[in-house]
């Protein structure tokens, strides 16, 4: 976590091809290809490269490993690491569909995770709710604010319905 809260990202939109194809082999070297994971080489090469770089080494770790990078995350890391990681890759592929994700989850099955269902809507409200919702409705096959409606009542429910803008 203390990689990501550095705040090192390179924002700009530039890809080095050949440094793209040099981070996909050397996230290969630190997990599949060898007994025991390097996380320090994930975590240098997730937190610090710009999305669309990361995009890249990620279609290059593919031609490479022959299987995407999360699978290679999830057979090689575990706990708060993993799920870090895979954050993180969701997010860079994309953001929106990481919070529709990450609602869906916070309201399905019994209960509901409050602090989790607040903390997104609160936080994305003003940001990319619209596309939030629309990636919601693709992934998911129902809207944002029926599956909001259908698991809060109240106050609640409509303070969460407000912050979701109305119905697709």
């Amino acid at each position: 976590m203390l990689s990501v809260y550095q705040g090192n990202r390179d924002e700009s939109n530039y890809v080095d091809e050949a440094q793209a194809k040099q981070d996909a082999e050397c996230l290969y070297e630190a997990g599949e290809k060898r007994w025991g994971t390097d996380e320090a080489q994930f975590m240098t090469v997730l937190c610090t490269r710009n999305r669309n770089h990361l995009l890249r080494v990620f279609d290059e770790y593919r031609k490479i490993a022959d299987k995407d990078i999360t699978e290679s995350i999830k057979s090689e890391m575990s706990g708060d690491l993993e799920d870090a990681l895979l954050a993180i890759v969701k997010c860079m592929r994309s953001r929106t569909a990481y919070f529709a994700e990450r609602l869906y989850k916070s309201m399905k099955g019994l209960g509901t995770d409050d602090d989790t269902l607040i903390r997104l809507m609160v936080s994305r409200c003003e940001i990319d709710m619209i596309d939030i919702k629309a990636d919601f409705k693709r992934m998911y096959g129902k809207s944002l604010y029926a599956f909001i409606k259908g698991d809060t009542s109240g106050d609640y429910r409509k303070v969460l319905l407000l912050l979701c803008g109305g119905d697709d």
